[in-house]
């Protein structure tokens, strides 16, 4: 645990009194209204489950049907179809019916941008 002495340290504190007015104005008015941030914010919540994100994964490499998913993750069919309600809920993946098999995939591009961008942040540590 990091405590605000050793904070003030690296210089991770901010000590003055002065507000920058302009600063905070103009940042005023291009944050997006409290909806907006919001859905974002749900948007996020969705990728704290690890389950959704081995599910995220295994879509970023190949399209795949549930029964494929379940096999790769050591799960019943029901619990992924459970986080795929999920995932698609938040238009994270779409799903194609080939006659009696169902696959899915991730939604678009921005889908694998976001998630191939957290996957390269964290291995950079």
């Amino acid at each position: 645990m990091t405590d605000k002495k050793n904070l003030k340290t690296y210089g991770d504190v901010c000590d003055c009194e002065v507000i920058h007015a302009d600063v905070v104005e103009n940042v005023k008015h291009k944050m997006p209204v409290e909806d907006v941030l919001y859905d974002l914010s749900d948007f996020f919540k969705v990728f704290a489950d690890s389950t959704r994100v081995k599910i995220l994964w295994a879509l970023d490499e190949s399209e795949m049907c549930v029964c494929d998913m379940a096999v790769l993750l050591g799960m019943t069919k029901s619990a992924i179809s459970h986080q795929l309600r999920a995932l698609r809920e938040a238009n994270l993946v779409k799903f194609r019916r080939e006659g009696k098999v169902v696959y899915y995939s991730l939604s678009d591009d921005h889908v694998r941008d976001i998630f191939e961008k957290g996957m390269e942040h964290i291995k950079e540590k």
